[in-house]
């Protein structure tokens, strides 16, 4: 009878087991090899990052390559029987605590009495604790004289995704390393990688559709490719990914960014209908359009070969073509209100109700112009036409900013009321009146209180807007 193979889930099959496979680690994955290389081991580390980036696997690589009989210069060889065992989980050496259901003192007991001990055969005793911040204060304190000063072949590896819940007495007595969600870009590479070896067909839009799910966790865009490949089989259409999690295209979502930056609130409305209506998932939509709206500052602020730019190619030309002819202070104001709707996404009942309202009001903020758009304006028309904006306004002229005065009224029938003069308050007394008019101060790069309100009274101020593409009138800040 022939024995079955079974199936090895993607992320076990797939798991990094050498330094060079590890993903978007570079920072940790360097100080750790120079370490092992200068043999400059310290006592403990601290990997603290969000789940699924490799924290757990970096430790156990880490562990292989200090207890490897035959490395292979700095990479665990994988062959010997310390490399096997310890990726078997299976090593007397190298201990392994999940302090999530391990996390009283009678659960590290044994820990503080293994450290007696030599290792068997290995160089080194290590513990790995994993989700250490699981740990109770009377397990730490504990612990604390151990990790203060173990002996020289005892190293211990922590490991935890809330780095803030960790004692600082711990933390000061370990080399901490933060480890960074993974970039889509990263994530993209590396399931193409794997498509290629299992001989699956998947869009490169499916792919991205993956990665940008995980949120930069690997373990996570490998569990959901799993998932699309028992679904669809050896072919995986971005449809697929699309429908299966619950997430929006990229064309679509480009789409309403391109609406949200021309003020088109029937477009908004009617995206955000459609989208509700197939069942996205409204409040991963919220963080996805944040997302492009950073992507849009950093290629306006650095450039298109950015390497702090998270998007393909094609969605490069798409940012490019939506940069042009918006001022950049628009578009941070418009990530503003993306970033306030989405704190308040936690606490708010009506979901869809929020994010129609708030897309309208960015849309609002995308076409209004704002102050230093209208100084520019005016500094620009002075230089051109030889001064054609007076520095100060006439409150009686004609503007869509300037204030009617009130019809003149009878005196006999009601009693007329006090002036109101173009600076507020009191009119000014017959000595003031008289008074010759001070020199204006000197003009400066950063627009003043009074500078705005003499650009709003301007009666020029319409041509000046028309000058500004989808600039209003309205809502200027």
């Amino acid at each position: 009878m022939v024995e079955e193979k079974q199936h090895l889930a993607l992320p076990l099959k797939y798991r990094p087991m050498t330094f060079d496979d590890v993903v978007g680690q570079e920072h940790v994955v360097r100080t750790l090899r120079h370490a092992i290389e200068a043999n400059r081991i310290a006592n403990a580390y601290l990997f603290i990052g969000p789940r699924g980036i490799g924290k757990t696997t970096l430790s156990r690589i880490f562990a292989k390559a200090l207890n490897c009989t035959s490395p292979k210069g700095v990479e665990p060889c994988g062959e010997c029987d310390n490399c096997r065992e310890i990726a078997a989980g299976r090593s007397i050496d190298v201990t392994e605590l999940d302090a999530a259901s391990h996390n009283k003192v009678e659960d590290v007991k044994p820990i503080i009495d293994a450290v007696q001990f030599k290792p068997t055969s290995s160089k080194y005793k290590i513990f790995i604790i994993d989700e250490c911040h699981m740990l109770s204060n009377a397990a730490w304190n504990a612990l604390l004289k151990t990790l203060e000063e173990p002996p020289p072949y005892v190293r211990f590896i922590f490991a935890t995704t809330e780095g803030d819940k960790v004692l600082a007495t711990i933390i000061s007595r370990c080399q901490r390393f933060d480890l960074r969600r993974i970039q889509t870009n990263d994530i993209v590479a590396r399931l193409k990688y794997i498509c290629e070896k299992e001989k699956i067909d998947a869009e490169e839009d499916a792919l991205l559709a993956i990665a940008r799910g995980a949120e930069g966790g690997m373990r996570d865009a490998l569990s959901s490719l799993d998932q699309l490949i028992s679904f669809k089989g050896d072919k995986v259409t971005e449809e697929d990914a699309l429908g299966v999690f619950g997430l929006v295209s990229r064309s679509a979502l480009e789409g309403l960014a391109g609406a949200i930056l021309k003020g088109d609130v029937a477009a908004i409305l009617s995206a955000i209908e459609m989208f509700d209506s197939a069942g996205k998932n409204m409040r991963r939509l919220s963080g996805e359009l944040l997302q492009h709206f950073r992507n849009l500052v950093v290629l306006q602020a650095l450039g298109p070969n950015a390497k702090s730019l998270e998007a393909t190619p094609d969605q490069i030309k798409v940012l490019q073509e939506q940069a042009q002819g918006i001022d950049p202070g628009r578009v941070f104001k418009v990530c503003d209100q993306l970033a306030e709707m989405e704190d308040k996404l936690r606490y708010v009942l009506s979901v869809r109700t929020l994010i129609e309202m708030s897309l309208i009001r960015a849309s609002r903020i995308a076409t209004t112009a704002t102050i230093d758009e209208l100084l520019k304006a005016v500094k620009t028309m002075k230089s051109g036409a030889g001064g054609g904006v007076p520095q100060t306004a006439n409150p009686r002229e004609s503007s869509e900013l300037t204030r009617k005065e009130p019809e003149p009224v009878s005196p006999n029938k009601v009693k007329a009321p006090a002036p109101r003069w173009a600076g507020g308050g009191l009119p000014p007394l017959p000595e003031e009146m008289s008074a010759p008019a001070s020199p204006p101060p000197p003009s400066t790069s950063t627009s003043s209180p009074s500078d705005r309100q003499a650009i709003l009274d301007d009666p020029k101020l319409n041509d000046i807007l028309g000058s500004l593409p989808g600039a209003t009138i309205t809502e200027i800040k």
